[in-house]
């Protein structure tokens, strides 16, 4: 489910609660009450994604994008969609994973060197909590189209696979002619 939906079923939720208590309303003029429970459902949403660290894997970054060894893969970059534990994305220096499940698990690689495009989406509820996605578009058959949805601190996640691409088609000599 989207943020935006979580928030939207949150927000009904609150309002319903709100209309059965009984407490008058009346302090308050609607639009600064709905203000308040936007900042408070931020608030809880962050706080929700924080406690699920201790279940799953937090983000993790790494300074290996500059210091590649030859034939040893590092991990650059892990971590998790916000509110999720299910899914967990990998950035090393030769490949993204994306592996999810709790019992079972499916696993997805894709090589840096077959990336072909990166994209970074922010909508406005994803740039208040600090997420966005990212879309991965490569020469991959089996997955030509990725997403690393809801990640923490896009940007440099962004920059990170941004980077570590361009290190693996200078390791590798891959270069990429483009048509004008």
């Amino acid at each position: 489910m989207a943020i935006e939906q979580i928030k939207t079923k949150a927000r009904e939720r609150i309002w319903k609660r709100l209309a059965q208590s009984g407490q008058p309303m009346t302090t308050l003029p609607e639009k600064e009450l709905d203000t308040l429970i936007e900042a408070i459902l931020d608030g809880v949403l962050v706080l929700i994604d924080e406690s699920l660290e201790d279940v799953g894997l937090p983000a993790r970054q790494s300074n290996a994008v500059s210091q590649v060894l030859e034939g040893e893969e590092q991990v650059l970059w892990e971590g998790r969609p916000f509110l999720g534990i299910a899914t967990h994305y990998q950035i090393t220096t030769e490949r993204v994973r994306i592996a999810r499940g709790l019992l079972a698990k499916d696993r997805d690689d894709i090589e840096l060197i077959r990336i072909q495009d990166l994209d970074l989406e922010q909508d406005l509820a994803e740039r208040t909590l600090g997420i966005g996605d990212i879309i991965i578009r490569s020469a991959d058959p089996s997955l030509p189209e990725a997403r690393l949805n809801n990640i923490k601190q896009p940007q440099d996640v962004h920059e990170i696979l941004r980077r570590a691409m361009l290190n693996a088609r200078k390791r590798f000599r891959y270069s990429v002619h483009e048509e004008m």
